[in-house]
């Protein structure tokens, strides 16, 4: 059965697609986890140091948001070129899944940190008026209040980077990178092989779906305002 499954498939076999499907997950989970540790710090000094945050600075507000802005604002293809002496330094490489983690990392946090920044603007004023005035410090707002209570939020805005961050994954063909987006552009247009294509690019689909009703779910379990409703 396997060998009619593989013959079928052509040049590549289950076990290249299954590979392929790890290498698209490992490169996804990684780069959003710590896309997400940057882009929490990067959402809440832009939301701490905003005029209405919890400690308001103009000066590292508006530098940090410039940075920000232009980093979100270069394209992709062009950033990974002018990121590959930072990923040399980190890993060591600038070919492969994991320079190429590097690169998601620091093309995502940025836009990761502005959809913090936009969850953590959600959170009730009232809550956090509250917790000021028993006593609580910026960290202790910021730890128990802000995060906890702009959770669902937050799990959104993980699903949707999840998603941007896999439909970018299929770049891993320009650095010698492996994955299903690698396997549809070489195996499937270069290559002429619409069945290679296809298949790759419905698998995409699948992950993508898979990943947002994960989420979503979390994220309707963990909503305070659901449960304060009920």
């Amino acid at each position: 059965m396997i060998e009619k499954i593989n013959a079928w498939l052509g040049r590549l076999t289950l076990a290249d697609y299954g590979q392929a499907i790890l290498d698209t997950l490992l490169i996804t989970l990684v780069s959003t986890a710590l896309a997400y540790v940057l882009g929490i710090v990067i959402g809440v000094v832009l939301y701490g140091t905003d005029k209405d945050g919890i400690f308001p600075n103009k000066p590292v507000n508006t530098v940090l948001g410039f940075i920000v802005n232009v980093l979100r604002s270069v394209p992709f293809i062009i950033l990974l070129i002018l990121c590959q002496p930072i990923a040399k330094a980190i890993v060591g490489t600038k070919m492969g899944n994991t320079a190429f983690v590097v690169y998601l990392t620091i093309a995502a946090a940025p836009f990761v940190g502005r959809m913090v920044e936009s969850s953590l603007k959600e959170v009730d004023r009232g809550v956090i008026e509250a917790a000021s005035s028993m006593g609580a410090s910026n960290f202790q707002i910021i730890y128990k209040v802000l995060l906890p209570e702009a959770l669902p939020s937050l799990l959104n805005g993980c699903a949707i980077a999840l998603t941007t961050i896999l439909g970018y994954t299929p770049m891993t063909y320009l650095i010698g990178g492996g994955g299903l987006g690698n396997y549809a552009i070489t195996y499937g247009i270069y290559r002429f092989n619409s069945k290679t294509m296809y298949l790759t690019s419905l698998l995409l689909i699948i992950l993508v779906q898979v990943i947002q009703e994960i989420f979503l779910r979390t994220a309707r379990k963990n909503d305070h305002r659901i449960r304060r409703n009920r």
